[in-house]
């Protein structure tokens, strides 16, 4: 046997026995678009969400995230926030720092009733995310995006990117679940 016949083999024995793992599941932050007056200032394309940007029980999806190994970074409606109870508030309970970067978890573009969404590695995962993991509609559904593309192809690739699918992994709120 020669020695590149050798090198070949070895290599692709090494390569095939090496999985990959994914980042689903991983925290991450959401990140926005900055404005010009923001890229200018700061140096950067884009700028963290912040706490007080996000809405309770809501799901986010950001574009973007370079925590993630498909830029797109996901808070369903269940990851909790930290709230400040204050019996004498009339808004009822505050989210504790407003300020601070929102997190969420690293997410991908899924094909719906697929199993991509499996979490294989759960350190540093959300509790209970692993068994909430489902391909789901997290944009407009699919002729809302096709609608929206044709309409203004500038307007869609600004907000939505090179994504042309509606459904990503994420976490089904327990709602949706019927708990």
């Amino acid at each position: 046997m020669s020695v590149r016949t050798a090198l070949l083999m070895s290599a692709s024995l090494l390569l095939g026995g090496c999985e990959v793992a994914s980042e689903i599941g991983k925290e991450c932050t959401l990140v926005r678009k900055a404005t010009a007056e923001e890229e200018v200032t700061f140096g950067k394309k884009f700028r963290p969400i912040l706490q007080g940007e996000v809405a309770p029980n809501q799901d986010v999806i950001s574009f973007g995230s370079i925590e993630c190994e498909d830029l797109v970074c996901v808070r369903d409606a269940d990851v909790p926030f930290e709230m400040m109870q204050n019996p004498e508030d009339p808004e009822g309970p505050q989210i504790i720092n407003r300020g601070a970067e929102a997190k969420g978890y690293c997410s991908k573009e899924c094909v719906e009733g697929s199993n991509a969404c499996e979490v294989k590695d759960t350190s540093g995962v959300l509790e209970g995310l692993p068994q909430r993991m489902t391909c789901r509609s997290l944009l407009l559904d699919q002729d809302t995006l096709e609608a929206l593309r044709s309409s203004d192809e500038a307007f869609y690739r600004r907000t939505f990117g090179e994504n042309n699918s509606p459904f990503f992994c994420a976490g089904t709120p327990a709602s949706a679940q019927g708990n």
